[in-house]
């Protein structure tokens, strides 16, 4: 078996270690595996110094050989699918079938993006004889790019292609829990023939290298995937240099289902994708509105699936689920299942730890949980779903928008009405009826209310990572 590797710095088109180092823990065994650098005030600077240096360069490349470039790495990636999705197995805990196909999301994102760099069209607005005006898209100049621990190599694999395709550059910043995803993206690019400085790569104390890097005039824009807390902390600092932001902040999805649907395939699907990635995901359908009709039934086969779900280490043959990521989550989320416990909810399966090495916990499903729960208001980001009957769709719809977030929302219905009424009531960024895929690398992805703003993805993604330059011309002085 491959071992982990240690993870340093990428800066100016090098690897470099430091005195000071984190450690790694395997989340399935709680051991150690391996140390990623941390970086100091200098190397920060230097990083800084050498984005400003790739971005001159950078931003005068081709979009074509841009393009080029970002496809060389992805096929390189690729290529090496196997070593990176054991390495995200072996930080993250999820299962390795999972991991594999995040490199591949992740290698869509570049590709997606990469195709788009060629196409940041500008136009010329009609104007009278002897004068032009003419709308240009220019890079905004270097990125600050703060990526998440719950994808290792798609959510860095995400910044780095918006900025890279229009022509920025950008200092990732990725989770000191999971390093490993972007190294493995850093070393791709490095093979691929990226200008040094265009992309680096530092990790470290996250107050510090957010608070010194946004305060730096060269970084124009900060492109951010994490907690609303965190997110809202982010922009106050970012407000304080006119810095533009792109915030995927969190969510807390509702799924409704209606009346006119298949129920059993709806719960099945539903408890399928509750527990992907031990729950930890942004648009992980969460509260379960079911209509009064349905709801026993549907509460039957997705406990019997959440129970069925084969929970273990994510490099052993057959684990449907893996850890959940980190010793923080344990705890938060057994206190949410004992708060609404307390306040009256029914515990249907799960609510524990498994065993005593790892952090493993129980699927969960909580029934009729009455709105005083606090996990009713605040996203789990966790393996537990909350399931309760409706008597209508007003009503589903009236409790799916009574929090502040807004990434996500799904639905069931086999009724044309049904589906248009959500449409246009559901408050969130993504909808998907009678599936619950919400992001793909061709559709913008972003929320709405405190799940933030700015997409990325699709034909709008790269709109972020550029500004747009009107200029006049006059044929002649006027």
């Amino acid at each position: 078996m491959q071992s982990y590797p240690d993870t340093r710095l990428y800066i100016d088109g090098g690897w470099r270690d430091t005195a000071r180092h984190l450690p790694v823990i395997n989340p399935a065994t709680e051991v150690q595996i391996g140390r990623v650098a941390h970086a100091g005030i200098a190397d920060l600077d230097d990083a800084l110094a050498a984005a400003e240096r790739g971005f001159a360069r950078w931003r005068r490349t081709p979009p074509r050989d841009r393009a080029d470039i970002m496809l060389r790495a992805a096929a390189l990636l690729r290529d090496r699918q196997e070593e990176i999705a054991r390495d995200i197995t072996a930080e993250h805990g999820k299962p390795l079938a999972q991991a594999r196909l995040e490199v591949i999301r992740g290698c869509e994102f570049l590709e997606w993006d990469a195709g788009e760099a060629v196409r940041t069209y500008g136009r010329v607005i009609p104007s009278a004889p002897g004068v032009r005006y003419m709308v240009h898209h220019e890079p905004v100049g270097v990125v600050l790019g703060l990526s998440p621990w719950n994808f290792p190599m798609s959510q860095p694999c995400r910044k780095v292609a918006g900025a890279l395709a229009s022509g920025c550059a950008i200092i990732l910043k990725a989770a000191e829990e999971t390093p490993a995803g972007a190294m493995h993206i850093a070393q791709a690019f490095h093979d691929a023939g990226l200008p040094p400085g265009v992309l680096n790569l530092v990790f470290g104390d996250p107050a510090e290298i957010s608070g010194h890097l946004i305060a730096q005039e060269p970084v124009r824009l900060v492109a951010f995937t994490g907690s609303t807390a965190v997110g809202q902390h982010l922009t106050t600092l970012a407000s304080q240099h006119m810095t533009r932001v792109l915030m995927e902040l969190g969510g807390h999805a509702p799924v409704i289902v209606c009346k006119d649907t298949d129920v059993e395939a709806a719960a099945r699907s539903c408890a399928i994708r509750k527990y992907r990635n031990a729950g930890q995901v942004c648009t992980s359908p969460t509260r379960f509105f079911v209509h009064a009709g349905l709801f026993d039934r549907f509460l039957e086969i997705f406990t019997a699936q959440a129970e069925a779900t084969v929970v273990g280490d994510g490099m052993a043959n057959g684990t449907e689920m893996g850890p959940v990521a980190n010793d923080r989550r344990m705890p938060a989320l057994l206190d949410l299942v004992e708060d609404a416990c307390a306040e009256g909810a029914r515990l249907c399966t799960g609510g524990g730890r498994i065993g005593e090495t790892g952090y493993f916990m129980a699927p969960t499903v909580l029934a009729h949980v009455p709105d005083s729960a606090r996990i009713m208001r605040e996203e789990p980001f966790g393996p537990v779903a909350v399931i309760n009957p409706v008597p209508s769709l007003d009503a589903a719809i009236a409790q799916a928008n009574a929090v502040p977030y807004g990434l996500a929302a799904y639905g069931f219905s086999d009724r044309a009405a049904d589906i248009d009424r959500m449409t246009s009531e559901l408050e969130a960024g993504n909808l998907s009826f009678n599936t619950l895929e919400a992001s793909l690398p061709e559709t913008p992805f972003g929320g709405v209310k405190s799940s933030g703003y700015g997409r990325e993805g699709g034909t709008e993604g790269l709109h972020n990572y550029m500004n747009v330059k009107n200029v006049s011309h006059s044929m002649t002085i006027v």
